[in-house]
C-alpha cells in the first residue's frame, strides 16, 4: 500500500504542478442560488462556480432535490460564456455532514462514496468535488460525530478520490481558518500533494458562539491569540504547502453583536450575537441615518461598524477588505480567493467587481 501510494504521488506531482502554472489566480464562487438567480452574475469573473451543497445519502454522494439538480445542469452551461469556468460540487458545509465520521471510517465506505462522486459528475459534466466536512477530528455542529480517527480517515478518503477521479476531475477542500482545525484535523502534508488547492476558510474566526466581538475574517491578527487569514496561511507555508494551493476567503456578509457597550467603538467587547447583514443590503442598512458609524482596523486590515444608539457591533468584509485581501493573494503568489457565497454580491458594482479589478492590475 505505501508503495503505491509513493507511486500514485510521483505521477500526480508534474500534473498538478502544472494545472497550477496554468491558472495561477482563481476566483472561486461558492453558490446557494438556483437556475435562474445565475443569470444576474457575470460568469467571466470567476474561475470556479462549487455548488452548494450535496450531502451522503445511503453512503453515496447526492443532489437533493429537481431544483439542484437543475441548478448544476445550468451552471455547467455556462462555459458557454466562459469556457475556463470549472463548475465544482460541494459536500457538506456547516450540519451538512452528519455521517460524514462514521461513512469515511471504513475502505468500502470512502470507495464506495468515491465511485459515487465520479457518476454524479460524469452524469452532469461537473469537474470535480470540493469536500466541506466541518469538521474531522474535532468538534463542529454540535451533536455531529467527531473522533480521532477521522485524520487519518480523512487522508484515504482524498487517496480514493483522487484514484477514482483521475486527472480529469478537481478535488479540494474546505479548511478551518482556525488553529485548532489547523493543528488537529488533517494530515496536511499528505493530502496536499493529491489534492488541487485548500480553500480556508478564513472567516467566521470571531463565530456566533462568541459572547466577545471581533473580526470574523481579519487578514492579520492584532494580538497573540487572535485568529486572522494570515496566521492560517503563514501555517501552512511554514510546513512547506506550495503557495499556489493556497487560496484564501473573504465573507460576503458580517457577524452582529447586540448589547455591546460603546468602548472601542464595540470592538473586543461582550455581546449577543444575532443575525447579520449581506453585502448586498450594507448600503440600505450601515447608514448614519440608522445610527451606524463606519471604521477601519489599519493593522488587522478589517472592516467594522458600530451603532452607537442601538449598542449593535458587526464585522465583516467590504470593498476595501476585499481589496486588500486580493493584493494579499497576489503578494504572496497564493493560488486565489474564493468566497461565501455569490448570492449575497450585488450583481453589479460588487465584491466580485473588485476582485477582478484588483486582479486584472497584476
Amino acid at each position: 500500500m505505501k508503495n503505491f501510494k509513493l507511486y500514485f504521488l510521483l505521477l500526480l506531482v508534474p500534473v498538478l504542478a502544472t494545472s497550477q502554472s496554468k491558472n495561477n489566480f482563481s476566483v472561486i464562487a461558492y453558490y446557494m442560488g438556483d437556475e435562474k438567480l445565475i443569470e444576474s452574475y457575470d460568469v467571466t469573473k470567476l474561475t470556479h462556480i462549487i455548488f452548494s451543497f450535496c450531502h451522503l445519502k445511503e453512503g453515496k454522494l447526492s443532489v437533493d432535490s429537481t431544483k439542484d439538480s437543475l441548478a448544476i445542469k445550468k451552471l455547467v452551461s455556462l462555459k458557454s460564456k466562459n469556457p475556463k469556468l470549472k463548475i465544482m460540487l460541494s459536500l457538506g458545509g456547516w450540519g451538512g455532514c452528519e455521517p460524514c465520521s462514521s461513512v469515511f471510517s471504513t475502505d468500502e465506505g470512502r470507495n464506495v462514496f468515491a465511485k459515487s462522486v465520479k457518476e454524479v459528475n460524469d452524469y452532469f459534466k461537473c469537474d470535480g468535488i470540493d469536500l466541506d466536512w466541518e469538521y474531522p477530528t474535532i468538534e463542529g455542529m454540535p451533536g455531529h460525530l467527531f473522533q480521532p480517527a477521522d485524520k487519518t480517515n480523512f487522508t484515504a478518503l482524498v487517496f480514493a478520490l483522487r484514484k477514482e477521479l483521475g486527472k480529469k476531475h478537481e478535488l479540494s477542500f474546505a479548511a478551518g481558518g482556525f488553529q485548532k482545525y489547523l493543528d488537529e484535523s488533517v494530515e496536511w502534508k499528505k493530502i496536499m500533494p493529491i489534492v488541487d488547492r485548500v480553500n480556508i476558510m478564513s472567516y467566521d474566526l470571531v463565530n456566533g458562539y462568541s459572547k466577545v466581538t471581533g473580526h470574523h475574517t481579519p487578514i492579520f491578527s492584532t494580538n497573540d491569540k487572535e485568529e486572522s487569514t494570515n496566521r492560517a496561511v503563514e501555517f501552512l507555508l511554514k510546513l512547506g504547502i506550495p503557495s499556489q494551493k493556497i487560496v484564501i476567503g473573504a465573507a460576503f456578509y458580517t457577524r452582529v453583536w447586540k448589547d455591546v457597550a460603546s468602548i472601542n467603538h464595540g470592538l473586543y467587547q461582550a455581546g449577543i450575537h444575532i443575525d447579520g447583514v449581506n453585502f448586498i443590503n450594507y448600503e440600505s442598512t450601515f447608514t448614519k441615518d440608522k445610527g451606524w458609524d463606519y471604521f477601519w482596523d489599519e493593522k488587522a486590515k478589517a472592516a467594522y461598524w458600530y451603532n452607537a444608539n442601538e449598542k449593535l457591533f458587526a464585522t465583516g468584509d467590504d470593498k476595501v477588505s476585499v481589496r486588500e485581501k486580493t493584493n494579499y493573494v497576489i503578494q504572496n503568489k497564493l493560488g486565489g480567493i474564493m468566497f461565501w457565497e455569490l448570492t449575497l454580491d450585488k450583481s453589479h458594482n460588487g465584491l466580485v467587481d473588485v476582485i477582478d479589478s484588483v486582479k486584472k492590475l497584476k
